[in-house]
């Protein structure tokens, strides 16, 4: 096993990848380090070439995109400790000291570069995606997953080999970035970050997609993140149907004296509100998460069908009062009853799919 193994992906990126490399190579040199540089390449110019020339090992992934590129890498790594980096010259590998000290030191078992707690020199990042998309997503970021990290798409980091095990990774795209950050912290890997340079780029494109890279990145997020994504909004949605639907049937003065119109809204919007909730706790069992120990399939149905007989039985007692008065009842009430029987149904079949997923998580 070498001490350090630096990954570089690239993609067309022959006028800078040879900087990249002779950086990591003073580093190497100057700190003795028993050290490789793996350059996972997919491009149609000379990168390849150049990398090979300067003693990288070049290892060619059978499909594009920035994460599929990184794990591309990571397999064919053999050190104790890894780093990557972009092949783009915007970061400096000859701070790349900065990382591994706190690995080496086992103060950290990830280490990020902050380009905010460091230095962005000018014209490195553009405006929007330093006040913006970078910001924004970072927070979000911490605010679902307690990251706690001031720039959640450096891309330049470095982490021990023991701890890159512990990580599920599989995004292939740039939302890569995220996905290690959310996977060091479900597994619990204490995070560091350090303050790096960010540097413009002098040669070359840019492979970013400021737009579709930015939404990439939070839909992985939201994915991951069923309780912001699923129950919070329905727990929203559910409370605002019954306030509707309360107002509606006591005829309260909400600044305005609600119609039928409001009350079907507020039952539109318990309905939806009831089944999102179950969708955040299909999403969480599929994820790896539990039932309550109080929770089984007779007793989800058990109350499914008492809210359905509840729904049914008033709806019942409205018809028999028609037919009995041929007096209409009000739509108001009628509209509780089916959404009660509505309820009751959802309610039956989500327990029946929970049991599903459970059966099938331990099969």
């Amino acid at each position: 096993m070498v001490d350090v193994s630096v990954i570089i992906p690239s993609l067309n990126e022959s006028e800078t990848i040879g900087t990249c490399i002779e950086k990591v190579k003073v580093v190497f040199s100057k700190y003795e380090l028993d050290g490789e540089i793996i350059v996972a390449d997919n491009s149609d110019d000379s990168t390849l070439k150049i990398a090979r020339s300067l003693g990288a090992i070049v290892v060619t992934p059978d499909r594009r995109g920035y994460g599929y590129a990184s794990l591309y890498g990571f397999k064919h790594a053999k050190g104790k400790y890894i780093v990557i980096g972009d092949a783009d010259d915007t970061y400096d590998f000859l701070e790349m000291p900065r990382l591994l000290e706190p690995l080496v030191k086992g103060e950290a078992d990830f280490v990020i570069g902050s380009r905010f707690k460091g230095e962005i020199k000018k014209g490195a990042m553009a405006w929007l995606h330093k006040y913006v998309g970078n910001p924004v997503l970072t927070g979000f970021l911490n605010l679902f997953f307690k990251a706690g990290i001031s720039d959640a798409h450096c891309g330049f980091r470095a982490i021990k080999r023991d701890a890159l095990e512990k990580m599920s990774l599989g995004s292939h795209g740039m939302e890569f970035a995220s996905e290690m950050i959310i996977e060091a912290a479900r597994a619990g890997l204490r995070m560091r970050e350090v303050p790096v340079t960010y540097y413009p780029r002098r040669r070359g494109n840019s492979k970013l997609s400021s737009f579709s890279d930015g939404w990439r990145h939070l839909r992985f997020m939201l994915l991951y993140a069923p309780t912001y994504l699923f129950e919070y909004p329905s727990i929203l949605l559910f409370s605002l149907g019954v306030f509707l639907m309360a107002s509606a049937l006591l005829n309260l003065n909400i600044g305005f004296t609600p119609r039928t119109n409001l009350m079907m809204a507020g039952s539109l919007l318990i309905l939806i509100g009831y089944q999102v909730f179950f969708f955040g706790t299909f999403t969480k069992m599929i994820q790896g998460g539990s039932l309550p120990k109080s929770f089984t399939l007779e007793r989800g149905a058990t109350a499914a069908i008492l809210i359905f007989a509840v729904g049914f039985a008033w709806t019942v007692k409205l018809v028999s009062e028609f037919i009995g008065s041929g007096v209409s009842p009000p739509v108001e009430q009628s509209i509780i009853g089916f959404s009660l029987m509505i309820l009751g149904l959802q309610t039956f079949f989500s327990s029946f799919m929970l049991s599903i997923i459970s059966t099938g998580r331990k099969r």
